[in-house]
C-alpha cells in the first residue's frame, strides 16, 4: 500500500485569502476554508493553489460528505486544475465537475467532468517510486486556458437510484489550481539532441549488470542511437523525428526529484491521452505540458512527470520524463507496465473526438524511431511481465501489441475509443518507416 500523504506537497507556502462571489448587496457567503498557495520562484515559474473542499452534503450511514465541493469564487490567475486526496491507493466512486470564469471577465464556462480514475497512470509498486509513499491519489487534470474564478462539486455514486452512496469519498480531497508560468524565451525551438547530465542514475529493479552512470549517459551516435545496442536496432530505427526539448518547453528542473530510473530496455510503446480536454491552441501546448508536470509533482507527489513523450495535436514532440530521450527512463504513465515500456501521451481527450492525423503520424514515427533503437519490429507483438495492474496479476506473462493503447495493460478507457481505434493504422506507418 502506498502511504498516505497527509501535508501539502510543495515549497514554502502562504496562506491567500479567497473571495467568495456575491451579487452587491447580498448576504455574505459562509466562510470557506482558506486555500494553501505554493509560488514559484523566479527561478520557478508558476504556481499551484491548493483549495480544501467543503462538505454540502452528508450520509450518515457512512459516516462521510456524500457531496463536497467549492463554492463560486474569486482566485488567482490559473489555466490547469486537478483534485487531489491523501491515500493514492483510494478510489473516487463518483463524478467531479467544475466551471470556470475567463480571466478579466464574467463569463462562466458550462460544467466540464474530470476523469476521475488516474491511479492507474502512476508508477508501480515495488519500484523505488512507487513505494515512496509520497504521491496521492488524483483525477486527471483539466485544461481551462486563463481563468480567475472556479466552482467545483464532486458527489460521490448513488446505488440503483436510492440515494445511499456506493462508498465514501476519499479523505483530504483538495482542488488544486495550476498556473504554468510563462513560455520560456526560445520556448519550442530546443531540440532533444544531447543527453543530460546525470544526477543520480537508479539501477532497474532487481538488475546487477546495469551500466555506470557514465556509460548511460555516452553521447549518442550521429544517428541517434546509442552506443552498444545491436546492429538489429540500427538497421530497423526509422528516422529520429524532431523532439523540443524540456528546456525547449520550458521545464523547470528544480521541481522534479534528482533521481533517474532506467529499465534495461524498450519492447512496447503505450499510447494515452492525457484527458485534459481539447480546448488549447497549439501555441499554448508548452504551457499544457508545463501544468501536466507540475500537478504530476507538487500535487500528485510522482517523482517527475509521468510520460516518457508528449505529442501536441499539431503533431509536436516533446521530451517528457527527464533522463534522455534515446534512454529507457521507466516512466509512470501505465500502472504493471511501466518497466521497459515507453509512454507516448497525445494531449487532449480523444473519447468522442478524433485525433488530427498529424498526431498520430507523429505517434507512428515516434515510436517506429524508439522501439527501432531497440530491435523491436513495431507491427509485431512483444511479451511483458506485469508488475500487478488489476487487469492482470502480477507476475503474469502479457502478449501485446509493439504499439498498444493504456487500456491493453489496465481496465480504463484510456486512450479514448477514438485514438485507440487508429492504432491499427499507426502500427502498419511505424513499420513502414522502420522498412519492414
Amino acid at each position: 500500500m502506498r502511504a498516505s500523504l497527509v501535508t501539502s506537497i510543495g515549497v514554502a507556502c502562504t496562506a491567500a485569502l479567497v473571495l467568495p462571489l456575491s451579487p452587491s448587496g447580498a448576504m455574505a457567503a459562509p466562510q470557506v476554508p482558506q486555500a494553501t498557495q505554493h509560488t514559484g520562484t523566479p527561478a520557478e515559474p508558476g504556481s499551484t493553489q491548493s483549495l480544501p473542499l467543503s462538505a454540502v452534503g452528508s450520509d450518515r450511514s457512512l459516516g462521510a460528505a456524500a457531496e463536497q465541493g467549492v463554492t463560486r469564487r474569486d482566485v488567482s490567475p490559473f489555466s490547469l486544475l486537478g483534485v487531489v486526496w491523501d491515500d493514492a491507493d483510494a478510489e473516487l466512486h463518483g463524478t467531479v465537475q467544475v466551471r470556470t470564469r475567463a480571466a478579466g471577465s464574467h463569463l462562466w464556462s458550462d460544467w466540464q467532468e474530470l476523469e476521475t480514475h488516474n491511479h492507474e497512470h502512476g508508477a508501480d509498486l515495488g519500484t523505488t517510486e512507487g513505494d515512496s509513499g509520497h504521491t496521492r491519489g488524483s483525477t486527471a487534470p483539466l485544461w481551462v486556458g486563463g481563468s480567475d474564478g472556479v466552482e467545483l462539486r464532486v458527489r460521490a455514486a448513488e446505488e440503483d437510484g436510492s440515494g445511499r452512496t456506493h462508498a465514501p469519498l476519499p479523505r483530504g480531497l483538495r482542488l488544486e489550481l495550476i498556473d504554468p508560468g510563462e513560455d520560456p524565451q526560445g520556448a519550442q525551438d530546443a531540440q532533444g539532441d544531447s543527453e543530460p547530465v546525470p544526477d543520480t542514475a537508479i539501477s532497474p529493479e532487481g538488475s546487477g549488470d546495469w551500466p555506470a552512470p557514465e556509460d548511460a549517459y555516452a553521447p549518442p551516435t550521429r544517428a541517434g542511437t546509442p552506443p552498444g545496442l545491436p546492429g538489429s536496432a540500427r538497421s530497423y530505427a526509422g528516422p529520429r523525428p524532431r523532439i523540443i526539448s524540456r528546456k525547449g518547453w520550458g521545464a523547470d528542473e528544480r521541481l522534479r526529484e534528482k533521481q533517474l530510473g532506467y529499465s534495461r530496455t524498450v519492447k512496447v510503446a503505450f499510447v494515452h491521452h492525457s484527458a485534459t480536454g481539447n480546448n488549447y491552441s497549439c501555441k499554448q501546448a508548452a504551457s499544457v505540458l508545463r501544468g501536466i508536470y507540475r500537478y504530476h509533482v507538487k500535487s500528485s507527489g510522482w517523482r517527475d512527470i509521468g510520460y516518457n513523450f508528449a505529442i501536441d495535436k499539431c503533431g509536436n514532440v516533446y521530451e517528457g520524463r527527464a533522463g534522455g530521450v534515446t534512454r529507457p527512463v521507466r516512466g509512470a504513465h501505465t500502472l504493471g507496465f511501466n518497466t521497459n515500456s515507453v509512454g507516448i501521451a497525445v494531449l487532449g481527450t480523444y473519447g468522442g473526438t478524433n485525433p488530427r492525423t498529424a498526431a498520430t503520424t507523429a505517434v507512428a514515427k515516434l515510436a517506429a524511431w524508439k522501439l527501432g533503437l531497440h530491435g523491436v519490429n513495431a507491427r509485431g507483438k512483444v511479451t511483458l511481465t506485469s508488475g500487478g495492474s488489476g487487469k492482470y496479476g502480477k507476475g503474469r506473462k502479457v502478449r501485446l501489441n509493439a504499439i498498444s493503447g493504456h487500456r491493453d495493460g489496465f481496465s480504463t478507457d484510456c486512450p479514448g475509443n477514438r485514438l485507440y481505434g487508429k492504432l491499427s493504422a499507426v502500427r502498419k506507418s511505424a513499420g513502414g518507416y522502420q522498412r519492414r
